[in-house]
């Protein structure tokens, strides 16, 4: 079981319901946080190999925005996508039709980390939210930037992982000293409440895909597309929630991205890297509240 959540009080006081709807063919299982007469739903995808607890730390912090949050397909509760490949496009297609099928076109749209990819790039092939909001862009293909021939070392991985027999490949792509690796490069924070949870997190969640072929197949898409191969096809307005830390996405990386959008604006959020969902979930949630025009931050007065 995991630990229990430094945000557990503020989601118990907050209405949370679950249900599933089927999308192109599969059942995608999403979650829904906040009363259903919110003047503005908010819908959230969450990172790689996540699913939508990473994203409550946020959500718990924001009153009078209805959220809702999805695992994406293949992870979490989410069934695979059926007859398509989880790459960019599936996922975009899937994120199009899963807003179309609850009825929330025009909807703001949140997403973090790979998120941030399968976001933008479904606004730019035809989904039209009111506005989109990026928290941890990535902001640069992963080949060819800094963390290019560590990018290329995962990928190794995860074929190798893909290419052994299943119970030795399974076993090597959920490896506990693996994800603990990974969650030690990414946390920032140097509150141990914190540190604790994060890698609590990342040991409860970062393995619940459901087949080798979708977690390696989502990593190809990770490392093979970026925002800002679509960024100047997204005309409506964007906020990017950045980080000084993120050692996927350099603040010059994150400056350069803003740039190429028609209408945006950044925000980084200091002390922080790759984990401003876990570590910095309220200044995050301060940033969407200002950027929406709607709800507000708990226990903090709507400016």
């Amino acid at each position: 079981m995991p630990a229990p959540s430094p945000y557990a009080a503020l989601l118990e006081a907050m209405p949370v319901h679950s249900d599933s709807v089927e999308v192109l063919g599969s059942t995608t299982r999403y979650w829904v946080y906040g009363a259903d007469d919110a003047p503005v739903t908010l819908v959230v995808v969450h990172g790689y190999r996540g699913e939508h607890h990473g994203l409550e730390p946020i959500v718990a912090q924001l009153e009078g925005i209805r959220v809702v949050s999805p695992d994406l397909p293949g992870f979490g509760e989410s069934a695979p996508l059926v007859g398509r490949r989880h790459d960019i496009a599936g996922y975009s297609a899937w994120l199009s039709g899963f807003i179309a099928a609850l009825g929330l076109e025009g909807a703001p749209v949140l997403g973090h980390s790979f998120g941030s990819i399968v976001v933008s790039h479904a606004v730019a092939g035809g989904l039209a939210p009111s506005r989109v909001i990026l928290v941890n862009p990535i902001a640069a293909p992963a080949l060819s930037g800094p963390n290019g021939f560590l990018s290329r070392l995962t990928l190794l991985y995860y074929r190798l992982g893909r290419a052994l027999p299943e119970r030795l490949g399974s076993a090597l792509l959920s490896n506990w000293l693996i994800v603990r690796f990974m969650s030690l490069v990414l946390v920032q924070s140097r509150d141990p409440e914190v540190r604790h949870f994060v890698h609590d997190q990342h040991h409860a969640y970062f393995s619940r895909y459901a087949n080798r072929d979708s977690v390696v197949e989502g990593f190809e898409a990770s490392i093979s597309s970026d925002v800002s191969m679509v960024a100047s096809r997204i005309e409506v307005p964007t906020l990017l929630v950045g980080a000084d830390r993120d050692p996927i996405t350099t603040v010059a990386a994150q400056q350069r991205l803003v740039e190429l959008f028609p209408d945006a604006r950044l925000e980084i959020i200091p002390g922080v890297g790759h984990l401003i969902h876990y570590e910095k979930p309220r200044e995050a949630a301060r940033a969407i509240v200002d950027f929406l025009g709607a709800g507000r931050v708990v226990g903090e007065a709507r400016s």
